[in-house]
């Protein structure tokens, strides 16, 4: 990587301020852009980089300070007004139209037409096709957009946010969906941003990318601006510090816990998942949980890791197969069966099947326990505080009240939230879906720790992760998946990064697919199946 040489501040932030019912979410907040530079921007949950975005992108207004825009004051009344001027956003969360087509959602607002002012669907398929190519993403580019997996939403959403011509590209945690393959080719296409002279802003909590990727490093805590300067120029420790604001040690220790729970093998298994089928997705997958194991579930984009989850609380229809949890059968298809047997999801997409965002931290967090916290059909406000409070404190939930919405908290405290809701039900086994996606190194630590704790007191936990080295470090046993099938099961010094990707290459040298095995032996972060 090589730095950008001075140019021109692009965009200028100077002495921003925003406040929030009496919190103050930015305290004079001054950051400079300039256009080749990929400039990251790092802050624990709740930092107040999210805020900084929007008041960049005119989802609100500062209260105090400026924006600088090519050198002139803007105040863009609302995002549409950003993009405009050349300002594109690309954000965690996917945020397109689920019902609508890919090819229709990359064009969105700019589609092809025909002599008679219709769109022409056909050259509409042929752009977006050729649109998604050098993203390495070969779908149908007709089918609705829902139907595609999460990591594959978000390449969409990338694909259309660099398809025009801007000035300035706004990431916010890019690759929290994305596979190894994925991200290296978003790496490929910010670099190529940046020789092109478009600025980057890229926020992310994973420091790999930081160090890899980026020019200059600015560092919020708090709502301030903690430190801003040179990537090289500041260590990884030094860099974690700063986000903190706390001692290390205190992590160190959280992360060891995650990776040395103990865990009695002699205990029965608390759940047993048999044979679970459906056509096209999962082929007679069976997986085993005993009370206070941690099963990891590793495999590649398309392998059928979240749909097992689903399969396992009910979501998912199956066409076969069978879930008990203590020895009883659990309904198929009946998330309330699973519920009752005491099985809980964390699911992968907070935002479209977690969180309801207009509703408060208590009442979220509370929701699925209000028949439990309920007497004669009466709910006591006494016993749902006492629960809310005790919660928020253990989770360290970054709120300005129980009250405050929680649409209006960083994605790191909803999915705490998340977690405080199905920790409400007190359940037997817990089926975590990328739990720490999009989490900043603090509070992954934490939950990363929580998980330990929860095994340690007989809680069974099937965990999903984007990071396969979180997978094989926070786990007793790794179950490997690829097209929906169990190709094999790792456990003690066995499970490796490399052990898991080993099995995924077995197995495609069964089925014949060479090329997998060319990329495997060519990338260590390894290869992508597809969707």
């Amino acid at each position: 990587m090589t730095t950008a040489a001075p140019a021109a501040v692009v965009l200028d932030v100077r002495e921003v301020s925003k406040h929030f019912a009496g919190v103050l979410a930015l305290d004079r907040v001054s950051m400079e852009l300039r256009p080749g530079e990929v400039h990251a921007l790092v802050g624990e949950n709740g930092a107040g980089k999210s805020t900084l975005i929007k008041v960049l992108t005119g989802v609100h207004q500062p209260d105090e300070g400026e924006v600088r825009y090519g050198g002139e004051p803007v105040s863009f009344a609302r995002p549409l007004d950003a993009q405009a001027a050349g300002i594109a956003t690309i954000y965690q969360e996917v945020n397109l139209v689920p019902l609508l087509s890919v090819a229709r959602n990359l064009l969105l607002g700019r589609e092809p037409t025909n002599a008679l002012g219709l769109i022409d669907q056909r050259r509409m398929n042929r752009i977006a096709r050729e649109t998604l190519a050098p993203y390495g993403i070969d779908v149908d580019v007709r089918r609705p957009l829902r139907q595609l997996g999460l990591g594959i939403q978000q390449m969409v959403a990338i694909a259309r946010a660099i398809a025009a011509d801007h000035r300035v590209v706004i990431m916010d945690e890019p690759t929290s969906s994305l596979e190894p393959r994925e991200v290296e080719r978003l790496m490929q296409v910010v670099d190529r941003l940046r020789r092109d002279g478009v600025a980057v802003v890229y926020v992310s909590h994973r420091l790999d990318e930081v160090f890899r990727l980026c020019d200059r490093v600015t560092v919020l805590r708090d709502g301030r601006r903690v430190h801003s300067g040179p990537v090289a120029e500041i260590t990884r420790l030094e860099l974690v510090s700063k986000m903190l604001g706390r001692d290390l040690a205190d992590v160190a220790r959280a992360r060891t816990r995650f990776n040395e729970h103990s865990t009695d093998r002699a205990a029965e298994p608390v759940l047993r998942a048999s044979d679970l089928t459906r056509r096209h997705v999962l082929d007679h997958v069976s997986v085993e949980i005993r009370a206070g194991e941690v099963i990891g579930l590793a495999g590649l984009l398309g392998s059928g890791r979240t749909e097992t989850v689903k399969a396992i609380y009910g979501v998912l229809p199956l066409d076969s197969g069978a879930v008990e949890v203590g020895g009883g059968r659990v309904r198929a298809g009946s998330p309330r069966s699973a519920i009752a047997a005491g099985v809980a999801l964390i699911p992968e997409d907070r935002k479209a099947e977690g969180i309801i965002p207009t509703l408060s931290v208590r009442d979220n967090i509370v929701l699925a326990a209000l028949p439990r916290l309920s007497q004669a059909g009466f709910t006591s406000d006494r016993r749902q505080d006492a629960v809310v409070e005790r919660l928020m404190s253990r989770l360290r939930i970054k709120a300005s009240s129980p009250d405050q919405r929680v649409g209006e908290l960083s994605g790191g405290n909803q999915q705490k939230v998340l977690l405080a809701r199905m920790l409400c039900l007190d359940p037997r086994v817990l089926l975590l879906d990328d739990p720490t996606r999009g989490i900043d190194v603090g509070a992954k630590a934490e939950i990363q720790a929580l998980i330990s704790e929860l095994a340690d007191q007989g809680m069974g936990v099937l965990l999903i992760s984007s990071e396969l080295e979180e997978v094989v470090e926070g786990s007793d046993r790794v179950v490997v998946l690829r097209d929906g099938a169990v190709v094999g099961e790792l456990r003690g010094d066995e499970a490796t990064e490399d052990g898991v990707m080993a099995l995924i290459a077995a197995a495609a040298r069964e089925t014949g697919q060479t090329e997998l095995i060319d990329e495997t032996a060519a990338s260590p972060d390894g290869p992508d199946d597809g969707d």
